[in-house]
């Protein structure tokens, strides 16, 4: 099943052989192969079974509820479509500036700490300051270190 000997990574082999059982076999929801399992099954490294689930995760095909596990995703699943065509950190951005519009987050207040985004979207910590770096380019937050990121005054918000 897997080509080891082959030039493509096997988490990228495995990826796609949990993308082909997700798009077959199971419905937004349901649970899918642990990294155990994966490590099980595919006879790989705990590292190994990491990303391939980090790749579905970030294509928007699942999302990991610390705990409890990895799901199938819903097509709307966190707002937006499932797929690859857009990367997780900019999702997570436009959820955050629609919540900064939408009054949610009230400008000179906090957005959700860093733990908070990666509960919430089930992301690695990275891809989550990535979307925060990318909401402070963009001028919706401003970081103050070691205290978090803020929303800017509305009045110096990007039009």
């Amino acid at each position: 099943m897997l080509n080891r000997e082959g030039d493509t990574y096997l988490y990228l082999q495995i990826s796609d052989v949990i993308r082909s059982r997700i798009m077959a076999e199971l419905s937004p929801g349901d649970v899918v192969i642990s990294e155990a399992g994966i490590q099980r099954e595919f006879q790989v490294a705990r590292t190994t079974a990491r990303r391939a689930i980090r790749v579905l995760r970030n294509q928007g095909l699942v999302h990991t509820r610390q705990g409890e596990g990895t799901f199938v995703s819903s097509p709307d699943e966190f707002g937006r479509p499932s797929g690859p065509q857009t990367p997780l950190y900019r999702h997570i951005a436009e959820d955050v500036r629609r919540r900064i519009k939408a009054g949610e987050l009230p400008a000179s207040h906090p957005i959700p700490n860093e733990a908070a985004l990666v509960r919430q979207f089930g992301a690695a910590r990275e891809t989550v300051r990535r979307a925060v770096a990318l909401l402070r380019e963009q001028g919706w937050v401003c970081s103050v270190p070691h205290r978090g990121s803020y929303v800017t005054p509305e009045d110096r918000w990007p039009g």
